[in-house]
């Protein structure tokens, strides 16, 4: 069986998607809907923008999502046994699968970078990530501290992502140092997602998600929120909205697809993350990438 799995943010880079507009039939016409969607010129910035024009999150996220999208056009035959995506790439999942048009896919994950953004900027607060300790014993010391620190994404065994108040990580990163921890990083993002800090922009985007249509998918969504297949429209919904303030399962995620049967991963979108993170689940694990226009 076929899983696709898709990235999230920091997987953008200059340039991104330009194969595909000069190459993909039908690609010019989505690029200029985004551009419409989104109200500004996404696809000049994507062609021509810095590294740091598509750092900025209102970039990044639709930047990616159209991206993944596009490349999944351009698989001979799609047809998915499974879908996942990492974060935002959910989003992109939720297209892949039948569950989002295109459109409503790009809108919500705008609206989904806009409250993120302002969340951040209501209250400082950051992330770090925790590699060579157990998942266990990293839970155990952020509920030990009286700051507000969660864990944000359990990436693969070993490497933890954490996220909580500037104080809050310091301490954190201490503790886990002194636990073993072969490395304890603060990361360079611009605030704490996947936690009790993004409760205003899960709030935001409730209404939106609340207010669009979701179809019956042709393949499960195994999602963030509880790394469990779904195909229920309103339930994934429901794991779509809690999926801000709580942690990205991708661990279990690669886990439970395996058990439902997945012989093989391909990663749609920019980078090669997800298929490092699936090796480091299961390393006899076939992988494979579609991150630019093969023809």
């Amino acid at each position: 069986m076929k899983a696709f799995v898709f990235p999230g943010q920091g997987a953008q880079y200059p340039g991104m998607g330009k194969d595909l507009y000069d190459n993909l039939a039908g690609a010019k016409a989505l690029f200029e809907k985004a551009n419409e969607i989104l109200g500004f010129n996404i696809t000049k910035i994507m062609f021509e923008g810095t590294v740091d024009d598509l750092k900025e999150t209102k970039v990044t996220q639709p930047a990616i999502f159209l991206h993944s999208v596009l490349l999944a056009k351009t698989i001979k035959d799609f047809a998915p046994d499974m879908v996942a995506g990492h974060s935002l790439g959910e989003f992109s999942a939720l297209v892949a699968n039948g569950t989002l048009t295109f459109e409503d896919g790009l809108t919500l994950v705008s609206k989904r970078a806009m409250a993120m953004q302002k969340a951040c900027e209501l209250e400082s607060s950051t992330m770090a990530a925790i590699v060579g300790l157990p998942d266990d014993v990293v839970e155990e010391v952020c509920s030990s501290i009286d700051d507000i620190v969660v864990p944000a994404n359990y990436n693969c065994p070993g490497q933890l992502v954490i996220s909580g108040s500037l104080e809050g990580i310091d301490k954190a990163c201490g503790i886990l140092t002194e636990k073993g921890a072969k490395r304890a990083i603060k990361l360079v993002v611009g605030g704490a997602f996947h936690s009790p800090f993004m409760e205003p922009a899960r709030e935001e985007l409730a209404a939106a998600i609340e207010s669009t249509t979701f179809s019956q998918p042709v393949c499960p969504v195994f999602q963030n929120v509880n790394a469990a297949p779904v195909s229920n429209p309103p339930v994934i919904k429901e794991n779509l909205i809690s999926q801000l303030t709580s942690p990205v399962k991708w661990t279990q995620i690669v886990k439970n697809m395996i058990s439902a049967g997945a012989t093989s991963f391909t990663e749609v979108g920019p980078g090669k993350v997800l298929q490092g993170l699936v090796k480091k689940v299961d390393r006899k694990m076939e992988t494979f990438g579609v991150n630019s226009f093969e023809g």
